[in-house]
């Protein structure tokens, strides 16, 4: 493993602004205390620009080559914690009841810190690095809300590389997929209004909760009956919720869940379908149905030829036999999608121990890849703006 030294002296330094994050997660647009550290340790590095604010707790920051040529490489990493309570046991868990960093972007955040240290420090570069820290990627579109506050206009950006870890056990592998390479997704909230009744007389009544059960049922047939075969599509109906008591009948049920594509042709047919299964159960069942669909990610494309140049970086850090750029596309989701839909890019995967899935209140982030992932980062910039 080749460690660039500069990060290599500061491992130290970055378990413990790792652990720190860790301990005190926030939820999107929330990340204040987040973004502080980050900008405080921006100015320490000696960053030449911090700007806080964009994307309301984002952190944009810029650093300048030995020469200023125009070309300029974005490095972006996410910020948030996630509404699930830890169970790790770890000394150094989450202090913030209910919310945790279950996905990994306190390391994420970490990393790039590292690389920003490292490129602050060294400048072995010709051009300009744009640092974007960005909040509110679990779902909540922190991407747009930055592109929508201006980003890549006042901070613009000829390429830019993301980073995710992957709890593989196995440390230190970097891979990435070409072309589509994580699905878009979208959430539906549908409610069902029926007439409430005594459940002793449940014929006087439009029983919402069995209509909603059917309705949940009938739904899948999108994805096995509509969808072509050899295309991909996920929906899954994750919350049902209806009555509060025994003997009632009740009026009102609300599903919600998600779709997830990888053609936007193929969501626009799973919406379509979905709107006219309501709409078919509300005509037979004498009943009101709302069905609300919001997409909030787009399908992740990483451009082919900085997919390549993304793993040439790593195996200078990690060794060729350490990378790979075949990984299968994903049903999971990520909003650097967004940002990837304005400026040409790649994103990719860095493995770790452990395999307790992400997500997961029992998950665990290696620490050991905070200085690997630093490393990558920074490379990426050294090779794509060279002196």
């Amino acid at each position: 493993m080749n460690i660039l030294p500069l990060i290599a002296e500061s491992i130290d330094e970055l378990t413990a602004i790792f652990r720190d994050l860790h301990a005190h997660p926030e939820i999107g647009f929330t990340e204040d205390r987040t973004s502080g550290i980050v900008a405080d340790k921006l100015r320490e590095y000696g960053v030449d620009e911090v700007h806080t604010g964009l994307g309301k707790t984002g952190v944009v920051g810029l650093i300048h080559g030995k020469k200023h040529g125009n070309r300029r490489v974005g490095l972006r990493a996410d910020m948030d914690a996630l509404p699930i309570q830890e169970i790790t046991g770890l000394e150094y868990a989450s202090t913030n009841d209910g919310v945790m960093h279950a996905c990994g972007h306190d390391g994420h955040t970490t990393m790039l810190l590292g690389a920003a240290k490292h490129l602050a420090a060294t400048r072995d570069f010709d051009g300009t690095v744009v640092l974007v820290f960005q909040p509110a990627e679990e779902g909540l579109g922190g991407a747009r809300q930055m592109i929508a506050d201006g980003l890549f206009e006042q901070f613009p950006c000829d390429e830019i590389y993301g980073m995710h870890n992957w709890p593989s056990g196995q440390a230190g592998k970097v891979g990435i997929c070409k072309g589509v390479a994580m699905a878009g997704a979208a959430f539906f909230d549908i409610t069902v209004t029926g007439k409430g009744s005594h459940a002793a007389r449940p014929s006087d009544g439009k029983d919402a909760l069995i209509i909603a059960a059917s309705l949940t049922s009938e739904l899948q047939t999108i994805a096995s009956r509509n969808v072509p075969p050899l295309d991909t599509c996920v929906l899954s109906v994750t919350q049902l919720h209806a009555g509060a008591a025994y003997n009632v009948v009740p009026e009102i049920a609300t599903l919600a869940g998600t779709i997830r594509y990888f053609k936007d042709e193929i969501y626009e047919l799973a919406a379509g379908r979905m709107q006219a299964i309501c709409d078919g159960f509300a005509l037979a069942h004498d009943v009101q149905i709302t069905c609300a669909l919001r997409n909030v990610f787009d399908v992740l494309i990483n451009d082919n030829d900085l997919s390549d140049a993304y793993m040439e970086a790593a195996a200078d850090i990690v060794g060729l036999e350490n990378t790979f750029d075949k990984a299968e596309p994903a049903t999971g989701s990520e909003d650097f999608a967004d940002m990837l839909k304005v400026v040409p890019g790649a994103y990719c995967i860095i493995g770790h121990a452990g395999t307790v899935p992400l997500h997961n209140p029992s998950f665990l982030l290696d620490p050991e890849i905070l200085p690997v992932g630093a490393s990558v980062m920074a490379r990426v910039v050294e090779k794509r703006l060279p002196l």
